[in-house]
C-alpha cells in the first residue's frame, strides 16, 4: 500500500505556501480558475493579455515554426521547469525535443530551451524586463527576445545573447534592437516582418 503524497496544495491552501515554498510536485495537480506560474515557490497569477499581444505572440511563433531547422520545435504558452520551485510559462519557446517523451512530458526542462520570447503587456513589464531574463539567463538559456511596442506604436524586438561567463544576457552585438524587420542567425536563421505582425 502506498502512502499518499503529503503536503500537496489544494484549491483552498495554494495561497499559503510553506516556509520553503511550494514545489512543482505539490502544485502541478491544481485546477485553478486562472493561468499561473510558480515563482520562488509561490503561485503567481499570469495577467490577462489583449488582442495585439496574442496576435504578435502567435505571429512570432508562426514565423519561427516556418523557419525552424532540425532538431528544434516551437511552442507558445508551454510551461517550463527551471527548477523545483520555479515553473514559468513563456509566450514562445524554441526547444530541442531530443530524449523527451512528448506524450508524457508535462513541462519542458529549461535545459532543452534555445530561445525564450516574451511579449510585454501592461501587467508583465517588470517580469519580462527584469525577473524573467535573470531567471532564464541563470538557467543558461542561450537567447532571449523581449518584444514590445515603442512610443510610435511599432514593434521593437530586443535580442539578447547569453554571456556564458556571467550567466547574464547581453544585447546581441550586431543587432540589439530590431525595428521593421527582425533578421538573426540564432538559434537558426529567421526573418520576421515586424510591421506585418500588427496588420490586423
Amino acid at each position: 500500500m502506498t502512502t499518499p503524497p503529503q503536503g500537496r496544495a489544494t484549491e483552498d491552501t495554494w495561497m499559503f505556501p510553506p516556509t520553503e515554498g511550494w514545489s512543482f510536485d505539490q502544485v502541478k495537480h491544481l485546477e485553478l480558475p486562472f493561468d499561473w506560474e510558480l515563482v520562488d515557490g509561490v503561485i503567481a497569477t499570469r495577467g490577462q493579455t489583449n488582442v495585439w499581444h496574442n496576435e504578435v505572440r502567435d505571429g512570432i511563433a508562426g514565423a519561427l515554426k516556418a523557419a525552424r531547422t532540425q532538431p528544434y520545435r516551437v511552442l507558445n504558452e508551454q510551461c517550463v521547469i527551471v527548477d523545483d520551485r520555479n515553473v514559468a510559462k513563456p509566450d514562445v519557446i524554441v526547444y530541442d525535443p531530443g530524449n523527451l517523451n512528448l506524450l508524457t512530458t508535462p513541462c519542458i526542462p529549461v535545459s532543452k530551451l534555445a530561445l525564450v520570447v516574451e511579449v510585454v503587456s501592461p501587467g508583465s513589464r517588470r517580469a519580462d524586463r527584469v525577473s524573467k531574463p535573470a531567471l532564464f539567463a541563470g538557467a543558461k538559456v542561450p537567447c532571449y527576445w523581449r518584444v514590445e511596442l515603442d512610443r510610435d506604436g511599432k514593434l521593437a524586438v530586443h535580442e539578447y545573447w547569453l554571456n556564458a561567463d556571467t550567466h547574464s544576457y547581453i544585447p546581441a552585438p550586431m543587432h540589439p534592437v530590431h525595428h521593421d524587420k527582425l533578421v538573426t542567425e540564432v538559434p537558426f536563421p529567421v526573418e520576421i516582418d515586424l510591421n506585418a505582425l500588427l496588420e490586423f
